[in-house]
């Protein structure tokens, strides 16, 4: 035997250790809020029961033909049965936008204050292995930030940082939502998930919503994507909106990175996801994020499905279609060409003058950290103000009034 293949023996076997070492992915850590929900299973048993390849065009048309979309039909529009009737699909999105939604369009920017991070997640740039530029600004440095977007006469910011309880804690982020009240009408949160008390805490200091994304609903492949840290445990991320909710905050988001698996399955299951909690919590704002998955290190470990610009139209249309009056976000992962033609057709909200790094937006703040993944729109928000213009939408900075 060759000293080659000893080292590959001895090579899996630390493997195969380490794989059994790891947290189980299904159960809960300590300290982590357990829901006594019946939304995961539900939306765990549409997804395995969903076969896309059973549609037919007949179904595709007949869901065209109604004027409310129930589940099965959404099942219909996502399949590769209704691509042939992409224009079509295209066309009802956008009136049903209009009828909902006006010209209108929510412009934001995100604001990263943290990029230390806990979790071994092989598609994220921020993942605690990567030997990036780590930094978290301070109170001043985020007042600093806040007040340079304000200018450009933003009123909505979704503030975001790496997932470490230990660098980015509740209390820090409850600041960082309190200074931003200073400056925005409307704040988001996409951050760590957290326990229902946490994010009551976060809503008392100004917080108005929380996206997280589930990255994918298959939990088989979930458990290969997250290696370890608190993100690894599947459950408690897929209840993390129920617990928001229950939190008081007044809004959720979902979203499922397309690419990681089978993205008609995850859109499915994020429309499913989205269209439950609505039903048991009517009064909550309903949001849909729709990145697909850019080009990073570790392509090859994660052997990533293509999503190409018609099916990501595709499912843009079907959640509009779905859930008429949700608010559906564009990512600057996607080309200003795209975000564009989106918008126009069923896209209601779009981020300006983004940067993904720490501490991007005021020059005198040193040691900024690095970015988590690369940006394809670059436009400043005059630039994207503009644009929406010449399409003839509205651009809005705040539909949100305190009184």
């Amino acid at each position: 035997m060759t000293d080659h293949t000893n080292e590959s023996i001895l090579s899996d076997a630390i493997k195969e250790d380490q794989k059994k070492a790891r947290t189980d992915h299904m159960k809960y850590m300590p300290g982590m809020e357990v829901l006594e929900s019946e939304i995961q299973e539900q939306v765990i048993t549409a997804m395995n029961e969903y076969d896309y390849e059973t549609y037919t065009a007949q179904d595709v048309r007949r869901a065209l033909n109604k004027d409310h979309i129930s589940p099965e039909d959404f099942a219909a529009l996502l399949s590769p049965a209704a691509l042939p009737f992409l224009e079509e699909m295209a066309q009802k999105a956008q009136a049903e936008t209009r009828k909902h939604f006006g010209n209108s369009i929510m412009m934001f920017t995100p604001l990263y204050i943290a990029n230390y991070c806990e979790n071994y997640c092989i598609y994220c740039g921020f993942n605690c292995h990567n030997k990036i530029n780590r930094a978290k600004l301070n109170g001043k440095e985020i007042e600093q930030e806040m007040a340079a977007i304000a200018e450009t006469g933003l009123q909505e910011i979704l503030i975001l940082t790496g997932e470490s309880r230990k660098m980015s804690d509740v209390k820090y982020i409850g600041e960082a939502c309190k200074i931003a009240r200073k400056y925005f009408k409307v704040i988001g949160l996409e951050v760590y998930p957290m326990n229902s008390d946490e994010y009551a805490y976060l809503h008392e200091c100004g917080a108005d919503y929380v996206t997280v994304f589930q990255e994918t609903y298959n939990s088989d492949k979930y458990e290969t994507l997250h290696l370890s840290g608190h993100k690894r445990i599947f459950p408690y991320r897929l209840n993390a909106q129920e617990r928001a909710i229950k939190g008081g905050m007044r809004g959720v988001g979902f979203a499922a990175l397309l690419g990681l698996d089978d993205f008609r399955k995850d859109a499915f299951a994020t429309g499913m996801h989205a269209y439950l909690l609505q039903r048991k919590y009517p009064h909550a704002e309903i949001a849909f994020s729709c990145p697909r998955l850019r080009p990073i290190i570790n392509n090859d470990k994660i052997n990533p499905m293509d999503v190409h610009e018609a099916q990501l139209l595709q499912v843009v249309s079907a959640y509009r279609l779905f859930m008429p009056f949700a608010s559906i976000t564009i990512s600057t992962r996607e080309c200003a060409r795209v975000r564009d033609n989106l918008v126009n057709i069923a896209a209601t909200k779009i981020s300006a003058g983004v940067s993904t790094g720490i501490g991007s937006h005021v020059e005198e703040i040193e040691d900024k950290g690095d970015e988590q993944f690369e940006i394809s729109d670059g436009r400043s928000v005059d630039e994207v103000y503009d644009d929406l213009k010449k399409l003839n939408l509205q651009p809005v900075m705040s539909d949100y009034i305190y009184v």
